[in-house]
């Protein structure tokens, strides 16, 4: 019996569910009086249902840091600026993974899990060509057409969002990333351009499935698939390297578009929220701090999770259980690049993204496209 249950939400996927379930008896020891329940959603629902929702439902909420614009406008979760001052936690986290969720003078979320888009490969299908991932785009397209003469194809993830987040990588690491705030335009123009006809490229030499796969759809397809050899940048799930993966991934750093240089991915990951409507704010913060903790985050990677702070990323041990895959993308995640937050963004997240993935699609032409997503951006996502 405990006297204060605390419900919790996050996504569908070991990495997610697993770290988190696995933890709570480790807390319960420290705090027997609480205890913690977790439910689970699809990856969509992750990315675009409303905080507010699950904040009248949930007391701790693992969200995306998009959502912060429209956290911070209508205050639905509690700001967790005492937790980060007092723990000093400014240099602990891993890349800006802390910064994603600052925002408006406030921090409504503390980092659990820290991604961004880097690249993935089949190390046995690459070795049949030198073994070692691509530096560079031109690297990577010269992998493609090798691939094709030994009937290999490269990989990426251009369902809707994904494809989005690819293009606003690729503006990032050419130097000039679209804007923030919704009074500044979208995207240089010629950098777009760039940008969009690389992605078009890249499609030449992927299945057509491609324009289909989420993230976690991706690396299923390369575990399960003996043709896909190498993606240039996709949100990394490190527990698709662990030895129980049949045909185990490993990650590398992403590849420029014009030098070998990892900057601007985009970063992803995931923080744990409160809810401003929870009846037990003490026990959820408690609970919170447990979560930021070097051992619980420690505990999360032997769980097949993710984790957000720096120290569990350069752990050896921790590396060499998931094929050095955080050491390799270190650098990438260093650079990583934050994406739009402001109000009201996540609508034009979704509606752009099912734009870019038009255009790839053929349905609708590069000025089109450019103009249509100038208009939600500055909108704020109202069509």
């Amino acid at each position: 019996m405990v006297d204060i249950l605390l419900r919790g939400i996050t996504w569908e996927h070991r990495r997610a569910v697993h770290p988190l379930v696995n933890t709570i008896a480790a807390f319960r020891k420290r705090h027997p009086e609480i205890g913690v329940a977790w439910d689970s959603r699809p990856l969509h629902g992750f990315e675009f249902t409303p905080v507010e929702e699950l904040a009248a439902r949930y007391d701790l909420i693992i969200l995306d840091h998009p959502f912060a614009g429209d956290i911070a406008a209508k205050q639905y979760l509690l700001p967790l600026d005492a937790l980060a001052n007092s723990e000093a936690l400014a240099d602990v986290f891993v890349g800006p993974s802390l910064e994603t969720y600052r925002y408006d003078g406030h921090l409504w979320a503390l980092p659990v899990d820290a991604a961004c888009q880097v690249a993935v490969y089949r190390p046995d299908l690459l070795a049949r060509r030198g073994g070692q991932p691509p530096r560079s785009w031109a690297e990577m397209m010269a992998l493609g057409d090798q691939g094709t003469r030994l009937g290999l194809k490269l990989a990426v993830a251009f369902a809707g969002v994904h494809s989005l987040m690819t293009f606003f990588t690729l503006c990032a690491n050419l130097g000039r990333p679209c804007a923030i705030t919704p009074s500044d335009p979208l995207v240089d123009r010629d950098t777009a351009a760039e940008a969009l006809e690389a992605m078009r490229r890249l499609i030449d030499f992927c299945p057509p499935e491609a324009l289909d796969w989420n993230s976690i759809a991706l690396h299923d397809a390369m575990v399960a698939r003996d043709d896909l050899v190498y993606c240039p940048a996709v949100y990394c799930y490190a527990a698709y390297a662990e030895a129980d993966i049949p045909r185990p991934l490993a990650f590398a750093d992403l590849p420029g578009l014009r030098r070998a240089s990892p900057a601007g991915s985009t970063v992803g990951g995931t923080g744990v929220g409160v809810s401003a409507r929870t009846a037990h704010p003490e026990a959820a913060l408690a609970y919170v701090r447990f979560l930021m903790e070097a051992e619980t985050q420690r505990q999360f990677a032997l769980n097949h999770g993710q984790p957000a702070r720096l120290d569990a990323w350069r752990d050896p041990a921790l590396n060499a259980r998931f094929g050095n895959c955080f050491r390799d993308t270190l650098p990438t995640m260093e650079q990583a690049w934050i994406r739009p937050r402001y109000a009201g963004y996540l609508r034009f997240q979704r509606a752009g993204g099912d734009l870019v993935e038009a255009h790839l699609r053929g349905a609708i032409g590069e000025a089109a496209l450019l103009e249509q997503l100038q208009a939600l951006h500055a909108s704020r996502g109202v069509a």
